[in-house]
């Protein structure tokens, strides 16, 4: 009696140039956009009690410091931007502290915000080898205290700060331009500055910017 079944239908090879469609790869969620406001400045876990020249900062002057974060093995300390000075002294001077090094001093802009500038030193100890965070606070044209008087090297860092940003150091000996040139428009690490040149930021016509510059020059010269 013949079999009824039908043989099987041998598989085949898809066509010379041709690939099977490849299973769809899971992709990594994007990381959520900073806020408009600045990111956040986590506290410290319970269990990560702060450093001692942190609480005998906090003692000293307890109205001083607005908040502490922690972040990545880090500590900043955001201070009220009028007493900055005897933060800085404080952290210079105090034993348990000793920061006889300013390393650097920058800035971020977040322009919504009143206070839209954090200005943040960075400060280490070559003695005792612990590094310290000071940030601070400024909106649009309040004046910051320069720490050049207890750290020179902060003369430059300052300057640069200003020369990118606009931030004005109140008792800076020298504050002026340091990379851009003098009479340059604007401040190039600002979030709203023209991605075009200053030619945008106060005239439409980056030649009227420059006719202006060279009549300056022309003017010296004479």
């Amino acid at each position: 009696m013949a079999d009824d079944q039908t043989p099987a239908t041998p598989k085949t090879s898809p066509p010379a140039g041709t690939t099977e469609k490849a299973a769809a790869k899971p992709t990594a969620k994007p990381a959520a956009p900073a806020a408009p406001d600045g990111p956040p400045d986590p506290a410290p876990p319970p269990e990560v009690p702060p450093p001692a020249y942190v609480t005998a900062l906090q003692a000293a002057l307890p109205q001083a410091v607005r908040h502490i974060s922690y972040w990545v093995g880090d500590w900043t300390v955001i201070v009220d931007r009028s007493q900055l000075l005897d933060v800085a002294r404080f952290l210079r001077t105090a034993p348990e502290a000793s920061f006889d090094y300013c390393s650097d001093v920058t800035a971020s802009d977040w322009p919504p915000r009143a206070e839209r500038f954090d200005v943040i030193y960075c400060l280490y100890s070559t003695r005792l080898r612990h590094r310290l965070r000071v940030k601070v606070r400024a909106g649009e044209g309040d004046p910051v205290p320069s720490v050049s008087g207890l750290w020179p090297a902060a003369i430059w860092l300052e300057r640069e700060v200003y020369d990118m940003f606009g931030v004005r150091f109140a008792g800076h000996p020298d504050l002026r331009r340091i990379l851009m040139p003098e009479g340059w428009q604007g401040y190039p690490e600002r979030k709203d500055y023209p991605l075009e040149g200053p030619g945008e930021l106060l005239m439409e016509n980056p030649q009227d910017w420059l006719r202006l510059r060279n009549l300056r020059d022309e003017s010296e010269i004479e």
